[in-house]
């Protein structure tokens, strides 16, 4: 496992040294000459990103951001900060009018403040006809009133990471794929003394994944098509009760984790199963602890289960990119987010990711990275499969405040820690649905 600094900062320039031989600056050069995004003369831009979870993304993508600057004499700063401070940054820049010219950030992140967002319809446009179309998440995220505020540039998809050898030993060949199956299979880990552990801390990715998958898959949603409140409703009430029951399977203390802890409850044997994203295989696999290399020998992945909704009930973690309008320098903007997802770019970046990231332009659909190794399979599917943030009601600034003040994680923490009743705990979402969907 990689330990990471609180902050990071990588000049793109300076990164420079990579590129030498590898054909990508004199790409980049020629494909300068002929794009219809062209930086400003004497440009520069700040970049804040999510701090990465696999190696090699990040290489490649400082490699990107290094024949960037080449090609356009652009320079490209970019700072890294975690899942949980990107969205307090993004938010700081947004009402102080300075910080990033970029943001790379998380789930509806940008309808926080959609006009602070610079308007990149034209971006989205130019690569959603070069590149086969967005898939429907993608453009839920991407626009605010029919505009295209960011460009989704990949999700992140987390599904049942497990130990193959675990749960043979609890009699089971395959995870479940209904949610009765999955938590007879949790409460056989458990009686095993090898448990399953998912957060119910305010973890911005892992937490919320789970959390929404347990509301979601029982047929509950925090408000309807129309904004009107339902979280009040049987089929939370069967979500709470079924979290609790597969609450107590769980390994003590995941009330308190944050999208690392569970990470390293696996790689250290203490779990045996969890959802997260391919990091904990990406990084197990290639790690030079001889322990570690076995439990990527013995893990696999599946989809989350199929509660009583009969479908796919997923969040998975979007990745929007956008521009603010602050920044002296819009059209760099535009043209290093259009840069970044060109194929020449695109397809080694999401080999490099391993399935950490999936695309959300359907060209790229027969990547190498979905079939080269069986393990990272589903992890394709996950951008199709997902409901957008604030489902069922539009993704706007009242939904991006809902997912950022982490109510239905809160919701689900508040029960199965018995901090609350299941009306209590119904209550105090209520309560604060009302205060934000008014």
């Amino acid at each position: 496992m990689t330990a990471f600094t609180r902050r990071t900062l990588v000049k793109g320039a300076a990164a420079a040294g990579v590129l030498t031989g590898s054909g990508l600056t004199d790409w980049a050069k020629a494909w300068a000459q002929t794009s219809p995004f062209r930086p400003e003369t004497g440009a520069t831009l700040n970049l804040l990103r999510w701090r990465r979870f696999v190696e090699a993304e990040d290489a490649q993508f400082n490699r990107m951001v290094a024949a960037f600057t080449q090609a356009t004499g652009c320079r490209v700063n970019v700072s890294s900060e975690s899942f949980d401070d990107v969205q307090p940054k993004a938010s700081v820049a947004a009402n102080t009018g300075t910080g990033p010219d970029l943001i790379w950030s998380l789930y509806s992140v940008p309808h926080l403040f959609p006009q602070k967002c610079l308007e990149v319809t034209d971006v989205a446009d130019y690569l959603g006809k070069k590149y086969g179309g967005w898939v429907p998440l993608a453009e839920a995220y991407g626009k605010s009133a029919g505009k295209w505020i960011s460009i989704p540039v990949a999700v992140n998809g987390g599904y049942i990471n497990y130990r193959i050898s675990m749960l043979k030993a609890a009699g089971f060949n395959e995870v479940p794929q209904d949610t009765k199956g999955f938590l007879e299979l949790c409460k056989a880990l458990k009686a095993k003394g090898t448990p399953s552990g998912f957060p119910l801390g305010r973890a911005t990715g892992d937490g919320n994944a789970f959390a929404h998958w347990l509301l979601w898959s029982h047929g509950a949603a925090q408000v309807d098509e129309r904004e009107n409140i339902t979280i009040n409703s049987a089929e939370t009430r069967a979500a709470l009760r079924y979290a609790k029951e597969l609450w107590d399977t769980f390994i003590p203390g995941t009330a308190a984790w944050n999208d690392s802890n569970n990470n390293r409850a696996f790689l250290s044997g203490e779990i045996s199963l969890t959802a997260n994203g391919i990091s904990i295989y990406a990084a197990a696999r290639v790690s030079q602890d001889a322990k570690q290399r076995e439990i990527a020998a013995d893990m696999d992945h599946a989809f989350w289960p199929i509660g009583p909704i009969g479908k796919p009930a997923e969040i998975q973690l979007a990745f929007p990119m956008f521009g603010m309008t602050y920044s002296r320098f819009p059209n760099a903007c535009k043209a290093f987010m259009a840069f970044i997802l060109e194929a020449e770019n695109f397809n080694p970046w999401l080999e490099a990711a391993e399935g950490y990231l999936t695309h959300v332009l359907n060209a790229y659909d027969n990547n190498p990275v979905w079939t080269r190794d069986p393990k990272a399979r589903v992890f394709r599917e996950s951008a199709k499969r997902s409901f957008p943030a604030g489902y069922r009601g539009p993704i706007n600034e009242k939904a991006a405040t809902a997912i950022a003040d982490f109510i239905v994680v809160d919701l689900f923490a508040n029960h199965c820690t018995g901090k609350e009743d299941v009306e209590g705990a119904i209550r105090l979402a209520e309560r604060q649905l009302r205060r934000i969907y008014r």
